[in-house]
This record gives C-alpha cells, sequence and structure tokens, in this order.
C-alpha cells in the first residue's frame, strides 16, 4: 500500500473508525496515526497482560501495528475496529509467550484455587492532596504487581473486564471465549487477587498509624508542658478544695 496525502485538512480525531479505515485503505498514514492514538492504551494493556513485561508489550503492539497496517485492506468490518486489533495483539502477544515458555494447564491452575476469603480494596479515588496522590501511587503498585502475578487467562481477562470496562461479550469475543468461561475466569482472578493482596498487606498491618520520632516527642512535650504549669500560674496541689468560710 503506497502511502497518499489527504489534500485538504482534515480533522483525524472527529472521524469515526469506520472513516479512518478507509482512508488507510486508501494509504493515509495521518488516518493510521489516528487509529493508533485512539487505540494505543487498550492494546498496551492487553499485549501486557500476556507478557507480563512493559518493554516487551510496546514492542509487541508495534508489531501488530505493522501487520494491521499490511492487513487493513482486508478489513470489511464484521467486527469493531478495536476487537480485530485487539485480535491482532493477541495473536502477537501469545506467539512470543510460546517461544519463552510453555504455557501451564488452565485446568491445572483452577484447580489449585481454593481460597475463598477476601479483603476488600478501594477502587476509585477523588481529588487528593500531594500525600493522598503518593499513596494512591503506592497502592497502584502493589495492585500492578498483584494483577503481573496472576495466570496469564485469568490475568487477560481481569485487565479487559476491569481495567479497559470491556463488557463480557466484548471480552469473550476478543478472547475467542464463551461468555460463561470469561465470567468465571475474572471470578477466579479477582478472589486470587485478593489472596494476593491480602498477603502483601498482612506484612504491613503491625506497621500501620506510626507514632514514633518527631510526632512522639511533640506529644510527650505537650503532655509535660501541661503537667507543669508555669512558674506565674500556682501550683493546682496548693489551691483550696473549697472557699473559706466566712
Amino acid at each position: 500500500m503506497s502511502p497518499v496525502h489527504t489534500p485538504l485538512a482534515v480533522d483525524y480525531a472527529a472521524l469515526d473508525d469506520a472513516a479512518l479505515v478507509a482512508l488507510v485503505q486508501r494509504g493515509d498514514r495521518d488516518a493510521f496515526r489516528q487509529v493508533m492514538r485512539r487505540c494505543n492504551q487498550r492494546l498496551f494493556r492487553v499485549a501486557r497482560g500476556v507478557v507480563n513485561d512493559d518493554a516487551e508489550a510496546e514492542d509487541v503492539v508495534q508489531e501488530a501495528y505493522v501487520h494491521a497496517y499490511e492487513k487493513i485492506e482486508g478489513f470489511r468490518g464484521e467486527a469493531s475496529l478495536l476487537t480485530w486489533l485487539t485480535r491482532i495483539v493477541l495473536n502477537a502477544a501469545y506467539g512470543r509467550l510460546r517461544q519463552r515458555r510453555a504455557t501451564v494447564g488452565v485446568e491445572q491452575i483452577e484447580a489449585a484455587q481454593h481460597d475463598e476469603r477476601v479483603v476488600a480494596f478501594p477502587s476509585r479515588f477523588g481529588h487528593e492532596d500531594p500525600a493522598a496522590a503518593a499513596t494512591r501511587a503506592q497502592i497502584r503498585i502493589l495492585v500492578e504487581r498483584a494483577i503481573d502475578g496472576l495466570p496469564e487467562p485469568f490475568r487477560i481477562v481481569f485487565v479487559l473486564r476491569e481495567i479497559e470496562e470491556c463488557t463480557v461479550e466484548e471480552t469473550a469475543a476478543a478472547l475467542d471465549l464463551r461468555e460463561e468461561t470469561v465470567k468465571t475466569r475474572l471470578h477466579r482472578a479477582r478472589r486470587q487477587l485478593r489472596a494476593a493482596l491480602r498477603d502483601t498487606l498482612a506484612t504491613t498491618l503491625t506497621d500501620a498509624f506510626p507514632f514514633l520520632g518527631s510526632r512522639c516527642e511533640r506529644m510527650t512535650d505537650e503532655v509535660l508542658r501541661r503537667l507543669d504549669p508555669s512558674p506565674a500560674e500556682p501550683s493546682r496541689s496548693h489551691l483550696p478544695d473549697s472557699p473559706p468560710a466566712i
């Protein structure tokens, strides 16, 4: 496909997927740039959910985009553009995975799931001060590590359903799974994630609400100040308990 340039200025961001695809099929590279901008986050997260590595996920997405550009003339819109691209990314990611290691059977993973205990965890954050924002960043790292620890078949379902907020139908179509399988894997991903977070958090609970160092000294100094009256203030121990009789 030879690149072409649209003669008039085009607001690519305002175009829907079908219009962008039509331009890309004519060789418009700027239209394809807009497609990538529109789909980058979802596709990176999908690739990351499979290969479990930032740099490799980025490489997978780039490889998938090249393949998609070469094959886009055959895109007929039976599925959405994002679903079509997601499948290409998944194929590339699973290809990397096969090169790297033998996959573990899902049945073996599912058979190992027994722990049903739940740890509540915040899922939404509002406007925060810098201290709260720093805490949120620490929590995000904790959650990302726990997600990384999920087995790949569960991790990719979790990423699509919980992070990308895809419907069950969209997730099933993208992964070529039955909807019931999507629901089952999401349930078990959540269970594993809660167990992992419980284990991680349990090691830090004894350190919660620290009151050492300067905070401790400040409070003790304040208490002693209140117990030790100033020179001008008479000691309460010398004050009469009741007014003298007249």
